[in-house]
């Protein structure tokens, strides 16, 4: 792992902004984020990433998915912009161990290129992804209008909107890479009205500033993609992570990168659930940029059983 992974994997938070339910956040959280996307070279074709101290049970799937497409992205030219990606989590990731992520070159065409990646932990496959790189053309451009919701700076922080709940709400407790504001009802308090609307609305944005490197902005975004897109299922069904026995897990994830963006800009992630069968859920999410922008589209499949 590079030092600065290292230092970031196991850095102590102190004297960090916190939020008002004493988490860190700002930009030192960001820059411990940005360190953890700068994978370590260990041979042609070969990185190893790590995860930060404070971890959930698992390896959160934003961060490997992360982690993924900046080992594909570093043997692309940098010409070519990632505009698709395709993945699989296989296995539970460790967090308390290096991923070694191994990139096979699979084309390298006049207009496009084509990566996979396998995760690998103890010898085993944890997660695979295949990433699209095209280089820029133009053509036909449309996109869909985004919702008129209210703005991100009139909305509750995620701290104020949990306030009450954060012994059981996810990954409350963590440090907080990714500024999020709830438009729709935050599901934690929604269940407590029972079914409503599959649909999850949030404004994101990295809580700092970011490097100007854009494949660094998408990584992120793919980061973040992964952290409310379920919700739409769960408000549907009136349950969620903690407060109900639910147990759940992403199981595939794809993006399709429109336009481009800035991740440490505000975002509109407008999610909803087409459809919940045999324990396992549907979510698509649209990311719009604050100017109404449709920069990227989101499809996940998550185990989710209700006990």
């Amino acid at each position: 792992m590079t030092e600065a992974a290292r230092a970031a994997a196991s850095a102590e938070f102190s004297d960090v902004p916190l939020d008002t339910d004493g988490v860190p956040h700002g930009q030192p959280v960001l820059d411990r984020l940005v360190a953890l996307l700068d994978l370590e070279r260990i041979e042609e074709n070969i990185f190893r990433g790590v995860s930060p101290a404070e971890s959930p049970v698992r390896v959160f799937g934003g961060q490997v998915a992360g982690q993924a497409l900046v080992a594909a992205g570093r043997t692309v030219p940098p010409e070519r912009r990632v505009h698709s990606l395709h993945s699989y989590f296989i296995r539970g990731g460790d967090p308390t161990v290096p991923i070694v992520y191994e990139v096979d070159r699979i084309r390298d065409g006049r207009s496009f290129t084509t990566r996979r990646v396998v995760a690998v932990q103890h010898g085993k496959a944890i997660f695979s992804l295949s990433a699209s790189f095209q280089v820029d053309e133009t053509g036909m451009d449309h996109f869909e209008p985004m919702p008129e919701v209210p703005s991100p700076d009139s909305l509750p922080t995620y701290a104020e909107s949990a306030a009450g709940y954060l012994e059981k709400v996810g990954m409350a407790r963590l440090p907080r890479p990714i500024d999020i504001r709830y438009v729709t009802e935050p599901p934690w308090r929604a269940r407590e009205t029972g079914p409503g609307e599959a649909r999850s609305q949030v404004w994101m944005r990295a809580d700092g500033k970011l490097p100007d490197d854009e494949l660094l902005h998408v990584c992120v975004l793919a980061y973040a993609s992964d952290m409310t897109l379920l919700d739409s299922v769960l408000v549907r069904h009136g349950v969620y992570w903690g407060t109900d026995k639910v147990l759940g897990a992403s199981l595939d994830h794809a993006m399709w990168f429109h336009r481009g963006f800035r991740a440490d800009e505000w975002f509109l992630y407008d999610c909803e659930s087409p459809s919940a069968s045999g324990s396992r859920g549907l979510a698509t999410g649209r990311f719009y940029s604050q100017d109404g922008q449709l920069v990227a589209t989101v499809v996940q499949e998550g185990l989710l059983r209700v006990l």
